[in-house]
């Protein structure tokens, strides 16, 4: 590991489980079973201080604070080009929920250390999981640290800590006893917020229960990247006999938004800004699509190093 990283990496045991829901969201479908071999994972989505230290090492630039390509924006003007990512930005009060351009504004300078634009800051937040870090920055990390991103499969099995088929990475219930799990949405989205244990947007990593293998903010917090292209169904495979080792999609045909020959990749677990009324993925199962070249305010990213099998292949 690379000085000045400190995140904790635990090992999971490996084995299978059965992968997706069929009570919420249909792209969470259908219900497969899925085999995993052992693997480390980080214990935390990966902190403001532990990116700045790759960025001070190498130097690395976000894609958030490169110029952006013309031949990807066809029709877009070229002043509206900058360099910049997507920031939430509370509405005033109610509207219509199937309208997200309500509440997210392309910034011109938004990026990981100045997450809400120019002149924000990460100051006080170096706890808090970094944000505005697209798919190639997080591979990026990764590699620094000699890790990867870790599959879909491999997330939701870390995220259900042993609870296989439990609607929350924590059980059933959504308070139990009365206790707030998970950084998410409290109030009225998008535009009344009261707080989750006293945070708005993104919290310091841990400060919330872990789950069944001692992970922290596997839902709630920030979304995190998987290696995955975003297809609308999960694909179960046709060997009825044994569940499919750590399955993976890796062809980004399709992928894309209609419109758009950009490839999305799934994210996991849910983000600071799900509300039930308007976004109930803060579970293991959920799943959502995203452009590889955005960053937002609510997306993070965590590490996982695979364990070599006996045959000397990562399962």
């Amino acid at each position: 590991m690379s000085p000045g990283t400190t995140t904790q990496s635990l090992l999971l045991p490996g084995g299978e489980f059965a992968m997706g829901s069929s009570d919420f969201y249909a792209d969470e479908s259908p219900v497969h079973r899925v085999r995993v071999e052992a693997f480390m994972i980080d214990r935390c989505p990966v902190t403001n201080a532990e990116f700045g230290d790759f960025v001070a090492a190498t130097g690395y630039v976000t894609v958030a604070e490169r110029p952006l390509n013309p031949a990807d924006y066809a029709g877009v003007p070229a002043a509206d080009l900058a360099p910049g990512a997507l920031v939430f930005t509370p509405t005033p009060g109610p509207v219509d929920l199937r309208e997200f351009s309500q509440w997210w504004r392309w910034v011109p300078g938004a990026r990981w250390s100045e997450p809400a634009g120019p002149g924000s800051t990460i100051a006080g937040k170096a706890d808090h999981p970094v944000v505005q870090v697209s798919f190639e920055d997080a591979a990026a990390y990764a590699r620094w640290v000699g890790k990867e991103l870790p599959t879909e499969a491999e997330w939701e099995y870390a995220a259900r800590g042993g609870l296989d088929q439990a609607t929350y990475t924590w059980g059933n219930e959504l308070r139990p006893r009365g206790k707030l799990m998970a950084n998410t949405w409290q109030g009225h989205f998008p535009y009344d917020n009261q707080g989750a244990n006293g945070w708005i947007g993104t919290s310091p990593v841990g400060c919330f229960p872990p789950n069944g293998f001692d992970l922290s903010d596997m839902t709630g917090n920030v979304w995190e990247w998987t290696t995955d292209f975003y297809h609308p169904k999960h694909d179960p495979g046709t060997d009825s006999c044994c569940a499919p080792g750590n399955p993976r999609t890796l062809d980004p045909a399709g992928s894309a938004e209609p419109g758009s020959a950009i490839p999305r990749r799934v994210l996991k677990g849910g983000s600071h800004l799900c509300a039930p009324e308007y976004c109930l993925r803060y579970r293991p199962a959920a799943r959502s699509p995203q452009a590889v070249d955005t960053a937002t305010s609510h997306i993070g990213f965590r590490c996982i190093q695979r364990t070599p099998s006996p045959t000397g292949e990562d399962g």
